[in-house]
């Protein structure tokens, strides 16, 4: 999976080269994103939701039974 996300860096660095200063910018940022989902153990690459600060709400309410 590492190789898949540095190349994939690697072909937004290649589109950068082309593009308009904004878009640019925007495909170097992904670019960085990508590079440190590349590296193994890097705890920024992998990304965890955020904990929840309050309990998931019950949907449904009853004794389940119809």
């Amino acid at each position: 999976m590492e190789e898949f996300y540095s190349d994939f860096a690697q072909r937004a660095r290649d589109l950068a080269e082309k593009a308009d200063p904004f878009t640019r910018r925007r495909l170097l940022d992904l670019a960085q994103r990508y590079d440190l989902k590349s590296k193994p153990g890097s705890s920024r690459g992998r990304s965890s939701p955020p904990p929840r600060a309050t309990p998931p709400t019950v949907l449904f309410s009853g004794s389940g039974e119809s």
